[in-house]
């Protein structure tokens, strides 16, 4: 079994050092052109430091690109059913060695231990389920008008891909985005983010193990600010895969479509719940802080708005409050601990900038709103998980995505009112409805501006054998995961055949 670890190096007087690992490219591990390196700490502890990594450069990434352009014809030309038996072996060896994986996830980006466990589970779903997608057909025989001619589709990769992907979900959004883009005889570059370099180094063993081409999958680590403009403009990319904000991804559409490639952006969400009078209040109250609290509200999908219709507004909220200041803070190894840190202590001090906004514009704080204490939670970035009521639909914290444990409660008048507030906000990622009544939930199917709908159900959780994806401003270009993802990773060609003529 891998574990992220190396013999213990030693400076000339005896002292540790933290641990130095390499990019990963054309099946070599290499270090960085500029020398230089940043490190990963645990925001759980942060003096504990993962390790060193290379801060690549912009002559780094090119490598790379290189590195994959120069084996994407043979890897096109590769049987699909190989490309997928690939998966397949690294479904199995990941299976193996899952609990070491999780162990990393949790140390460097401070996830729960069972959220982790089950990160890497969904890594192997996924895995499994492209894996079998090799033994699939991807076109088509079409009748012609003309019967000497032979019609037929054949979908064919793009070429050199790359994945620009986020510290939340640092092993599982990576695997969906690879996954599809190998099986579909795609090659790619790899530039996680920089809080996460450690599990991304985990996902290059993954494939170094099961002998994975060299150069079909390449690994580089640092800021996107120094090689992200590489990874989108050279010309020896086709597309770009990317998750994270929004401001980011605008900015990647933009030149993406200059330069004639194609791009898929996953961006923010503000996702609401909208409670009725009808519900089952007390499963409506878990949901929506399982949904808004776990892994401390770092998901994409995580539950930001409960906006509650008619005379229910009270019992709701109490409830909310009560499993609320239940939740047990800590370090994500413990497995009892809910609210864990966050990423790190700009991260931190956003969330306590916007809760402060919240109250700055009338919001009244019912639980949390700061940070906690108790016994090693001052070695970490812990932000107490906090309710705010009396917010408008228009005020910043129930507009803007805070990515923390906040949760916003907002009235309204009746159903018709509450879906034009949960419509009213710039993202349309995931959205949930609580009622017993058919009609309304039909309605709210309908009409949500949401590319995720959840009736009676948590915001967050997908599976990976549907489409992922949003509306608005949460999602540009084609969807992610299950069928869908041939869509951005293949484009179709027509052959004409005339059998007349030979």
């Amino acid at each position: 079994m891998y574990v992220l670890s190396k013999p213990i190096v030693c400076d000339t007087e005896g002292n540790v050092m933290a641990e130095r690992y390499q990019n990963y490219v054309n099946g070599i591990w290499s270090d960085g052109s500029s020398g230089a390196v940043s490190t990963s700490t645990n925001p759980a502890d942060l003096s504990d430091v993962v390790g060193e990594f290379q801060a690549s450069t912009a002559s780094d990434a090119g490598a790379a690109i290189d590195a994959a352009h120069d084996v994407k014809e043979s890897w096109r030309r590769t049987s699909s059913l190989t490309r997928g038996g690939y998966l397949l072996k690294a479904a199995s060896y990941l299976e193996a060695n899952l609990e070491e994986f999780a162990q990393m996830v949790t140390r460097e980006c401070g996830k729960a231990i069972l959220e982790a466990r089950g990160e890497i589970g969904r890594a192997v779903a996924l895995l499994q389920y492209y894996g079998v997608e090799g033994s699939n057909p991807v076109g088509s025989v079409v009748p012609s008008v003309n019967p000497n001619i032979l019609l037929y589709t054949n979908r064919m990769p793009l070429g050199v891909v790359t994945l620009i992907t986020p510290w939340n979900f640092p092993f599982a959004i990576p695997i969906w985005k690879m996954a599809p883009a190998l099986v579909y005889g795609n090659t790619i570059v790899l530039k996680p983010a920089s809080a996460t370099p450690g599990v991304a180094t985990l996902i290059a063993r993954m494939w170094e193990a099961v002998d994975l081409p060299a150069g079909v999958f390449n690994l580089i680590t640092g800021s996107g600010g120094t090689v992200g403009n590489e990874l989108i403009t050279n010309d020896k990319v086709a597309a770009i895969s990317f998750t994270g904000s929004t401001r980011i991804g605008m900015n990647i559409a933009s030149e993406s479509a200059k330069r004639g490639k194609r791009y898929q952006l996953e961006m923010g969400g503000k996702n609401p719940v909208i409670v009725l009078p009808d519900a089952d209040l007390e499963q409506a109250a878990e949901i929506t802080v399982s949904g808004a609290m776990k892994y401390s509200g770092q998901k994409c999908t995580a539950t930001s708005r409960a906006i509650v219709v008619g005379n229910v507004m009270e019992e709701f909220t109490n409830l909310v409050v009560e499993k609320t200041n239940a939740l047990k803070i800590g370090a994500g190894a413990d497995p009892e601990s809910i609210i864990v840190p966050v990423i790190d202590q700009a991260s931190k001090d956003n969330i306590a900038s916007m809760i402060a906004r919240g109250v700055a514009d009338g919001g009244s704080i019912l639980a949390g709103g700061g940070v906690p204490t108790g016994v090693g939670l001052d070695k970490g970035t812990y932000v107490e998980p906090t309710v705010i009521n009396n917010v408008a639909s228009d005020a910043f914290v129930a507009c803007e995505e805070i990515f923390g444990p906040v949760l916003s409660i907002l009235p309204a008048d009746d159903a018709e009112d509450a879906l034009n507030i949960a419509n009213s906000v710039e993202y349309g990622l995931s959205a949930g409805i609580f009622t017993k009544d058919l009609n309304s939930v039909l309605d709210f199917a309908d009409r949500i501006e949401a590319g995720v709908v959840k009736i009676n159900g948590e915001t967050a959780g997908l599976e990976p054998q549907v489409p992922f994806g949003g509306m608005k401003s949460s999602s540009s270009g084609d969807r992610e995961q299950g069928k869908a993802a041939i869509e951005f990773f293949t484009q179709t060609k027509t052959i004409y055949v005339d059998r007349s003529a030979t």
